[in-house]
């Protein structure tokens, strides 16, 4: 394999003399710049190892505040930018997804968006979720929506699992409208974690029946298949 100085003095030499002097780097086109930046990476001049740095294994992606609009939004197009970007690529150079999760939780309703994405984009690439912290309320269905085998969570990390939080004031039946909405996504919520954990419609019924804030072990989660390993 050519060193980078052979190869800087053979794209150089065929447009001019060589000289003692280092050639400028306006002096070498764009695609012959990329040459060289793909080559340097594989060899350098004395024939050693290359200490340039290697690409990560996965893409990284973190949600470290509320599940709120602007940040799910930020999140669903990496997520969906990233499956476009693989979609083409080889079994073999397609990376997976490492996505870091501490959150209170927030709306339900952005909540339902990320998961959806995630869904469709775990179709194509392994999606590997990694609880750190807090993983609460709307954090609990983004955790678990992991490739299977893949949801990571940290020994100290809690989790907590309630009721879905609504609230409306007026008109007896707009508070009655409201009401509906809230049990069809408490409903949803609940359909959800038993597509993705071990958890029955009657045991999650039971838990979010108690009106107050379930708290969860790591172990726990384990257990009831939110998350596959602990680290």
């Amino acid at each position: 394999m050519k060193s980078l100085k052979d190869l800087v003095e053979s794209l150089i030499g065929s447009r001019q003399q060589k000289t003692k002097e280092i050639p400028q780097i306006t002096a070498i086109t764009e695609d012959e710049l990329r040459e060289l930046i793909n080559a340097g990476g594989a060899s350098v001049a004395d024939g050693g190892e290359s200490d340039s740095p290697k690409e990560p294994s996965a893409h990284l992606l973190g949600l470290f505040s509320a599940v709120e609009e602007e940040k799910i939004a930020e999140l669903a197009h990496a997520f969906l930018v990233l499956q476009e970007y693989t979609r083409n690529k080889k079994s073999a150079d397609q990376k997976p997804i490492d996505f870091y999760i501490s959150t209170y939780g927030g709306s339900a309703d952005d909540m339902f968006a990320l998961y959806d994405v995630m869904r469709i984009v775990k179709k194509d690439l392994t999606i590997r979720t990694v609880g750190l912290g807090k993983v609460m309320s709307a954090g609990v269905l983004l955790l678990a929506a992991g490739t299977n085998g893949e949801r990571k969570i940290a020994k100290n990390c809690r989790v907590m699992i309630h009721s879905v939080i609504g609230g409306n004031q007026g008109a007896i039946h707009n508070m009655l409208n409201e009401m509906e909405a809230i049990e069809q996504l408490q409903q949803m919520f609940i359909d959800c974690l038993v597509e993705e954990t071990k958890m029955t419609k009657i045991q999650l019924r039971e838990m979010l029946d108690r009106k107050v804030n379930v708290y969860l072990s790591a172990e726990e989660a384990v257990e009831l298949g939110i998350a596959d390993i602990i680290i």
